[in-house]
């Protein structure tokens, strides 16, 4: 009898570490959930359709449809919404009644109005302008002084005229000994740099004395600007610099927009 029973105990153990076995194989083995095709379908035309409402939409879905009714709101306003409205070929047409062209005929050219002498004189002094002036083009100084003789300007006074004109024109460098006259609060000056001397205040760069065939003046250039270093003697330009008084006389100073040009520099075919 007590062999039966151990035999039966081991019977028993051996099936049941077996059926242990076979439940931790079905828990391993669950199905893992998945839409259908026809639930992937069905969600994109819900996300996607101009019907659908926020409720049940993927976060990207909600922020469209609040864009479209956004759009929808801002252009329901508009008074011609027709597909065959011409709002923008009136709009356009408003626009060029309001410029100088506005009667589709460009302006006359002043220089049709000369005579041939006049003509060759005023492209003559047109030319000597343009040659004075670095940086202005012929035609522009020959449509200028072309207009004012057809005014009945003189040909000398026309060309002093166009002359201070070009010279009060951003770009053109300056007579130093115009500078207090220059509308402008920054200007462009052409001269050599005749003396330097040390700077009172750390944030100042270079300190000295330019002057040109008319004047001279004082520059100051911060170190704050990154300026290019000048030495005494240097030819050079200083493109758009600011204008400033103290006690009376008119100084410029080189900032972070201005600009330092040695013209004769590089001039290989001068040496």
């Amino acid at each position: 009898m007590n062999s039966r029973t151990r035999f039966s105990n081991e019977v028993s153990v051996e099936t049941h570490l077996e059926y242990d076995t076979d439940d931790e194989a079905v828990v391993d083995e669950q199905p893992e959930l998945r839409r259908s095709v026809d639930q992937e379908i069905q969600g994109k035309v819900d996300t996607n359709h101009p019907e659908a409402r926020p409720e049940g939409m993927t976060l990207e879905g909600e922020e469209r449809f609040q864009a479209r009714e956004a759009e929808i709101r801002r252009t329901r306003q508009r008074w011609d919404r027709r597909q065959s409205s011409d709002r923008e070929q009136r709009t356009r047409d408003v626009v060029t009644a309001q410029t100088r062209y506005a009667q589709g005929e460009p302006p006359e050219d002043p220089r049709a109005k000369l005579s041939q002498e006049q003509l060759a004189e005023v492209n003559n002094r047109a030319a000597q302008i343009a040659e004075d002036l670095d940086g202005r083009s012929r035609a522009g100084a020959a449509y200028r002084l072309a207009k004012k003789v057809a005014e009945g300007v003189d040909m000398l006074n026309a060309a002093l005229l166009v002359k201070e004109e070009l010279h009060a024109s951003p770009g053109v460098p300056v007579p130093i000994d115009i500078l207090e006259d220059v509308p402008r609060s920054t200007v462009t000056i052409e001269g050599t740099v005749t003396q330097l001397w040390d700077a009172a205040s750390p944030a100042v760069c270079q300190v000295g004395l330019i002057e040109d065939d008319s004047g001279r003046t004082k520059f100051t250039s911060w170190v704050r600007s990154d300026p290019k270093i000048v030495q005494e003697g240097d030819h050079v330009q200083l493109h758009q610099v600011e204008k400033n008084w103290y006690e009376g006389r008119v100084s410029v100073a080189v900032t972070g927009w201005s600009r330092i040009e040695f013209p004769d520099r590089g001039r290989w075919w001068t040496e």
